[in-house]
């Protein structure tokens, strides 16, 4: 049998190297705290709301329990006909992400080449919003979050502020909604696969007082992460599976 020559062997050193590249950052994403101090030891409360972050295999949603504060903060979503005073409404879900992918790919079966490649590329930026009822805590997708008052004002303000805006409020893009409950919305920034709608979601929670893993890209990383930073922090993930 003849032996590996020169160029396989190089090949083979290359595509081993690349997968431990691979390795090593999807290692360090998870393990390196961000951020990478706290000012001092947190101090527990018994006072907590509890929020949701809801994910696929891609991507990662908050959701938040519906209040009376909460709708008044986020009473320009009527303007798009979302219907706020639904007696079934339970939160308010909010992802962030690529105008092509996110707007175009409803489904799995709507995958199209060119929104994957502006993706990995760079696109315009987009919040979707949408109408939650009951979710079950315990399903699989589904992490649940204690934070407190403080930590939930400024998660609010974080998303409030992650929309673009023209002089009359954020601005919606009519058309574009999954259904009668959702709607999308210009938002600040611009997408890629390095900082995508799971960066987002996890700078969303370390507003809301949380510690993630410095790059967590997939929705797998950012939970493990906040399994690794957060269990003896005064915010824990008190429910969150693989």
């Amino acid at each position: 049998m003849q032996g590996l020559s020169v160029g396989d062997l190089k090949d083979i050193q290359g595509r081993f190297l690349a997968v431990l590249a691979v390795v090593l950052l999807v290692g360090l994403g998870i393990v390196v705290p961000r951020p990478l101090w706290h000012d001092g030891p947190a101090v527990r409360t018994e006072r907590f709301q509890q929020i949701l972050v809801l994910s696929n295999p891609i991507h990662t949603d908050i959701a938040i329990p519906v209040d009376s504060d909460l709708l008044i903060r986020f009473a320009f979503l009527r303007t798009i006909g979302l219907d706020l005073d639904n007696p079934n409404l339970r939160y308010l879900i909010f992802g962030w992400g690529g105008r092509s992918f996110y707007t175009e790919t409803r489904i799995w079966a709507d995958l199209k080449a060119g929104p994957v490649l502006k993706s990995f590329a760079l696109d315009r930026s987009v919040i979707h919003a949408e109408l939650g009822g009951d979710i079950p805590l315990d399903a699989s997708a589904v992490t649940v979050v204690d934070i407190d008052a403080e930590g939930l004002e400024r998660l609010k303000q974080f998303i409030l502020t992650s929309f673009d805006r023209s002089d009359s409020g954020p601005i919606p893009l009519p058309g574009s909604n999954y259904g009668p409950n959702d709607a999308f919305f210009e938002a600040q920034g611009y997408f890629n696969a390095l900082m995508g709608c799971n960066t987002w979601t996890a700078a969303a929670l370390r507003q809301a007082g949380l510690t993630s893993g410095l790059w967590t890209s997939l929705p797998w990383m950012l939970r493990m992460s906040l399994r690794l930073h957060n269990d003896d922090k005064r915010f824990v993930a008190r429910h969150a599976l693989p």
